[in-house]
């Protein structure tokens, strides 16, 4: 037992490694005395020899007069909390300048995590048609894939044996974990594909059967001290969508709730769910896209303590989290849900009360009559 669970914090530190390694924007982590300890491939790509430059001197000395990245640093450090500069001029010695987002986060033990992000750039690629970022986010995808691929077969497998001899009440719970099982294999096999650019397999979708699923897979996960409340909206038509990726991303927001709601600590936390009809909301999934409808209107509200001020411009994007253990991709994976739907979420927060809005477009009419 105890080797395996040696093996098992071994591969997740592998995993955690390569997810750093293979993340699509520069990130660079400094020590106490502002030296690079190490920087991913993206951060050595973007920066050339200047990441080298920075292993053998401090920050200070390899960049160009005035730069504001080391007291960026000192404020992470002394604040113990993240600090962002919106607009630094990164400038390494003998390198061309550039501007970035940065980012600096605390690690622990004085060490920070320094992210940058070129101005007007996506996932990290800084020239128009780098897809140096999009590959190394393919990569790892398909290398989170395998992982979660080979324990399924096992969960499943184990599974149909306990159903075999289960009592007659307990069967219902262990067809569920094969079906959940199943259902994420099936997830897990269209992400890939969605990564490629490989269609959404759409159809007409009734979204409180969605929710209904999400209630059933989150019931046995909430505390008894968690109150969980639907308001739905009888009348709304069916959703345009991938029946398994709706419940996943749903399932997701849920469970985030779930989370913040038990940070309450005092017996009375919440979560709403609603949905309703919005006329007239559009969305546009990118700036040359036409808008498009998106009317159908889910809510998921919970009375936590709301998300800390200084991630709630990164909040979807990959591996931001507050959690101690957390990956930081589930709302990284609802806002490619929605957003490969037609779709998008937001989100407002504030001590007490943080509400996720997911937007996503209708069944055509032409083919609702079919349906």
């Amino acid at each position: 037992m105890r080797d395996a669970l040696a093996g098992g914090a071994e591969r997740e530190a592998a995993l955690k490694a390569a997810a750093f390694d293979l993340h699509p924007e520069p990130k660079l982590v400094f020590d106490t005395e502002d030296r690079l300890l190490v920087a991913n491939e993206a951060a050595c790509d973007r920066l050339g020899h200047g990441s080298t430059l920075m292993a053998r001197a401090r920050l200070a000395d390899c960049l160009a007069p005035g730069s504001g990245l080391p007291s960026l640093l000192e404020r992470c450090r002394s604040t113990e909390s993240w600090v962002r500069d919106r607009a630094a001029r990164i400038e390494v010695l003998g390198q061309p300048a550039f501007e970035a987002d940065a980012l600096a986060s605390p690690i622990g033990e004085g060490s920070v995590l320094l992210t940058l992000r070129a101005r007007g750039s996506s996932l990290g690629a800084d020239r128009p048609g780098d897809l140096s970022g999009m590959r190394s986010a393919a990569g790892l995808g398909r290398m989170l894939a395998h992982e979660i691929k080979n324990p399924l077969a096992g969960i499943r497998g184990a599974a149909q044996l306990l159903k075999a001899a289960a009592s007659v009440g307990d069967v219902p719970l262990a067809q569920l974990i094969v079906d959940e099982t199943d259902r994420v294999h099936r997830l897990v096999d269209r992400m890939e594909a969605l990564s490629e650019g490989a269609p959404l397999r759409r159809q007409s979708v009734n979204i409180h059967r969605v929710l209904d699923r999400v209630r059933a897979l989150t019931a046995s996960s909430l505390a008894e001290e968690i109150t969980l409340t639907e308001q739905y909206d009888p009348s709304l038509p069916p959703a345009w969508g991938d029946e398994d990726q709706l419940i996943q991303m749903f399932l997701n927001l849920v469970k985030n709730a779930a989370e913040a709601a038990r940070e309450r600590d005092d017996g009375r936390g919440e979560i709403v769910i609603s949905t309703a009809y919005r006329h007239g909301m559009h969305t546009r999934t990118a700036p040359e896209e036409p808008l498009a409808e998106a009317p159908l209107e889910v809510r998921v509200a919970d009375n936590g303590p709301g998300a800390p001020a200084a991630i709630r411009d990164h909040i979807f994007e990959p591996f931001v989290t507050t959690k101690p253990n957390g990956a930081g991709l589930g709302l990284a994976l609802v806002s490619k849900v929605a957003a490969a739907h037609g779709g998008r979420v937001d989100f407002e927060s504030q001590s007490g009360r943080t509400v996720f809005r997911v937007l996503l477009p209708v069944t055509p009419r032409e083919m609702a009559r079919t349906t």
